[in-house]
């Protein structure tokens, strides 16, 4: 599968990622775990609002926050995630798909292939229940997105 289904900051992501040799494109995972936003305050006092994915091995909850356009259709979507600093395999993921998703429309979102998580290039130089957990919160955004799409339509 090419990058041209992607949106495009999630495509320069995988291309960045298929461009390194494997040892790399672990220490690549390593900058994006340490690049994951932390929780707004309005999120970090009310952890109901976030939902944990638990596919993945260690704790990681997130939540999607739609802005309402005037017009109608919901505009852009944000995406918050909370992940232990000792995870840094899934914090890597939830930055990956934090830089690659966030501010886009329901739409773009909804049209990244579900398997995705592979075009990294990591499944050799990680467990399979970890790809699994990538897969698991693409999945998950996915689904929160395609809610609070027909909410808003």
């Amino acid at each position: 599968m090419s990058t041209q289904a992607l949106p495009t900051a999630l495509a320069a992501i995988v291309d960045d990622f298929q461009a390194l040799s494997e040892p790399e494109r672990l220490q690549l995972l390593l900058e994006f775990s340490e690049g994951l936003p932390e929780l707004p305050d309005r999120l970090k006092d009310h952890p109901e609002l976030l939902e944990q994915v638990v596919e993945c091995q260690s704790p990681l909850f997130l939540t999607i926050e739609t802005e309402k356009n005037d017009d109608g259709p919901a505009g852009v979507v944000h995406l918050y995630f909370k992940a232990p600093a000792e995870a840094p395999t899934t914090r890597g993921f939830a930055g990956v798909l934090h830089e690659g998703l966030d501010g886009l429309s329901a739409g773009e979102i909804l049209s990244v292939p579900d398997d995705m998580p592979e075009l990294l290039g990591l499944t050799r130089a990680i467990t399979p229940l970890r790809m699994r957990g990538m897969t698991a919160m693409l999945g998950r955004i996915k689904r929160k997105v395609a809610a609070a799409s027909r909410v808003h339509s």
